[in-house]
């Protein structure tokens, strides 16, 4: 394996956390953005106020993108462990 192999790696692992985990952080940066206006448009400054819609709205993203999630990180590690062999070989 040289380095080129190892690099390649490295950049598809990363792309993949970046695919698998953007539903989740977009939808919780969106939430946490209207709160944010919420509370500055009220001038309610209470924690659990941001604190509770983004637990909830993460809950939500993992029960509807949850299936689709493990399934893309479970064939991308299948595609990595069986590639083993011909890279070492």
């Amino acid at each position: 394996m040289n380095s080129q192999q190892v690099f390649t790696y490295g950049q598809q692992s990363l792309w993949m956390l970046l695919i698998v985990s953007a539903p989740m952080l977009l939808t919780v940066l969106a939430v946490g953005l209207l709160v944010s206006v919420f509370q500055a448009a009220t001038q309610i400054h209470e924690a659990t106020l941001s604190f509770v819609p983004k637990v909830i709205a993460a809950v939500a993203v993992l029960a509807v993108a949850g299936p689709w999630m493990l399934t893309t990180l479970v064939e991308f590690i299948q595609r990595t462990l069986q590639s083993i062999p011909s890279v070492v070989g």
